[in-house]
Formats: structure tokens, C-alpha cells, sequence
């Protein structure tokens, strides 16, 4: 009598790594975005905004707040590529254009005193200026619509909407980590995330013109490909 011994395989299954590959991107764009959104940086700001409201009204403002950002970004994710293809701009235009803007941004923030307080109506605080555009700016619609060309929408997406939920959570709680970090100490952290910003902001930039000297390097090959083809032509003629 011959006993077979079933071999343990290792192969894992392709939902597992989809699942993994799909949460690697994620990540890799979850840390630009949440330096673009600088939800540390705003918390001084958000605490002067709401100074004197009741629990409830800064609870309606946060829900505000969330419901503006997610659409704007949702709506620039989905249709920012086709616009920029309808005007010709090419992503590497894109990519210099908006990480220059990003760097600028970040130089503004890194040396910025105070990011200053406007005064507006507290029924529409949650949409303006807390959620356009102070938690969902130029620097994050830029950030986020580079990275879903680099590692696709859906992770970009999952990212950006994820950073605005957790701005929310840091704003909700504003007054203890306030009280735990004290004001130099968040003032020091946003210091440090637009710093990140600004790194980020070069790393763009460089690809960008990589990206360029890449597309013009293709077509000089093709132009000389074609260049001792002319003179032909031109004694046929």
C-alpha cells in the first residue's frame, strides 16, 4: 500500500497580489499627498477659524469640509487627463508646470509666518476655505493628478480622499494635539511637511524634463532616420 504525501505549495493566490500591488501604490502615494495637504500645518489655521463655535458646528463644518474636498478631487481626477489632452499638454508638460508651482508653494509655506485667517461666513467655512482651498489646493490637485498618471487612479484617488478623511480626524481633535505639541511644536511640524513638499516638488521637476529631453531624443532619431532619405527625393522630383 503506497501513501502519496500532498506537497505544500506556496503559490499564492492573484487576489493577494493584486491586493499588495494595489497597496504598495497606495502608499507611494499616500506620502506626497499628505505633505501637499499639510493637515498638521492647517491645524493652527482650523483652530482660529472655529474659535468660539459649538462642538456641533465644528462637527457640520469637518462634514462640510470632507464632502467638498472628495468631490473636487474626484471630479479633477477623472476628467483633468482629458481636459489636458484636449488643450495638447502632455504630462511631462504637466509635470514641470505643476511641480514648479508645488515648490513655489512649499518655499511660500517654509518661510511663511503665519498662513494668515480669512474671515468668512461660518455656513460656508466647511466648503470655503476649509475644504476648497486650504485642504484641497492647487499643490494637491497637481500632486494627485501626476501620481494617477504614474501609478494609476484608483491608488491616487484612495490616497487623496484618505488624506482628506485623515485631515478631518486631525481637525476634530485640533485642541488636544494643540495642548499636546504646543504651538511651536505644530508649527515645527508643518515646517517639516513642507519641507517634504518641496523635495517632492524637485523629484517632479526633474522627471518632467527627463521626460522632455527623453520625447526629443526619440524624435531626432527619427529625423535622422529619415534625414538621408531627402536628397533622393529631391533628385527624383
Amino acid at each position: 500500500m503506497m501513501l502519496y504525501r500532498r506537497e505544500k505549495t506556496s503559490i499564492r493566490p492573484p487576489m493577494f497580489n493584486e491586493i499588495m500591488d494595489f497597496l504598495y501604490r497606495f502608499a507611494l502615494c499616500f506620502v506626497p499627498l499628505f505633505a501637499a495637504v499639510d493637515a498638521v500645518g492647517l491645524l493652527p489655521l482650523f483652530l482660529s477659524l472655529t474659535e468660539g463655535l459649538t462642538p456641533t458646528v465644528k462637527q457640520r463644518i469637518l462634514r462640510q469640509m470632507v464632502l467638498t474636498a472628495s468631490s473636487v478631487v474626484i471630479v479633477f481626477v477623472v476628467v483633468g487627463q482629458v481636459l489636458l489632452q484636449f488643450l495638447g499638454i502632455t504630462i511631462a508638460d504637466f509635470m514641470v508646470a505643476g511641480g514648479t508651482m508645488l515648490f513655489i508653494v512649499a518655499m511660500n509655506d517654509l518661510f511663511a509666518t503665519d498662513k494668515g485667517r480669512p474671515h468668512l461666513d461660518t455656513e460656508s467655512l466647511g466648503a470655503v476655505p476649509l475644504g476648497v482651498p486650504l485642504t484641497v489646493g492647487p499643490a494637491v490637485l497637481t500632486t494627485v493628478l501626476l501620481l494617477a498618471n504614474q501609478y494609476g487612479k484608483l491608488p491616487a484617488l484612495s490616497a487623496a480622499l484618505a488624506n482628506v478623511v485623515l485631515a478631518a480626524g486631525l481637525f476634530s481633535v485640533a485642541a488636544k494635539i494643540e495642548r499636546f505639541l504646543g504651538r511651536d511644536g505644530v508649527r515645527t511640524m508643518s515646517k517639516i511637511a513642507s519641507l517634504l513638499m518641496a523635495s517632492i516638488a524637485v523629484m517632479i521637476i526633474r522627471k518632467g524634463i527627463l521626460e522632455i529631453l527623453h520625447d526629443a531624443s526619440v524624435h531626432m532619431e527619427a529625423l535622422n532616420l529619415f534625414r538621408p532619405l531627402v536628397p533622393e527625393l529631391t533628385t527624383k522630383l
